[in-house]
């Protein structure tokens, strides 16, 4: 693990890093079960730029493709406007996204936090962090 904190941000250089700090981040104050990786499902990029609306609902667009994702159930909540372009504080738009899910006793899906890893500066952070209140909810595990 190459997981380390400078200054005030943590940073890493792979997908076990950002696996690593959603977990420490724990979703919604939940510990995080399973931590997902995204892949574009065209191409299998792991590359992408991130918008986010005010609901937290998250989408991805595959830099390699051009192939468009929302995440967990962002497409059911997706305004169409209001959204923002996620950046990291060195200004980097292109990211390596990971989706962490913490679950109920009886193994719904009962958070879901989407972590960013900057490709330039290898920044980490909880761009998103959302609630899950109904069920049947494990189709959202396919949805990262």
């Amino acid at each position: 693990m190459t997981l380390r904190k400078t200054g005030r941000l943590w940073r890493g250089d792979n997908f076990a890093d950002l696996a690593e700090y959603i977990r420490f981040f724990r979703a919604g104050g939940y510990s995080v079960s399973v931590v997902a990786e995204s892949r574009c499902g065209e191409c299998d990029g792991l590359a992408f730029r991130v918008d986010i609306d005010e609901e937290d609902a998250t989408r991805r667009a595959c830099l390699t493709c051009g192939g468009v994702a929302f995440i967990g159930d962002s497409a059911d909540h997706w305004a169409g406007t209001g959204h923002e372009s996620c950046s990291c504080p060195c200004g980097g738009e292109e990211f390596a996204v990971a989706v962490g899910y913490a679950f109920f006793d009886e193994g719904e899906v009962r958070w879901i936090s989407v972590g960013l890893r900057c490709l330039m500066d290898g920044a980490l952070g909880v761009y998103a962090d959302t609630k899950i209140d109904y069920s049947p909810s494990r189709h959202l595990l396919a949805q990262a």
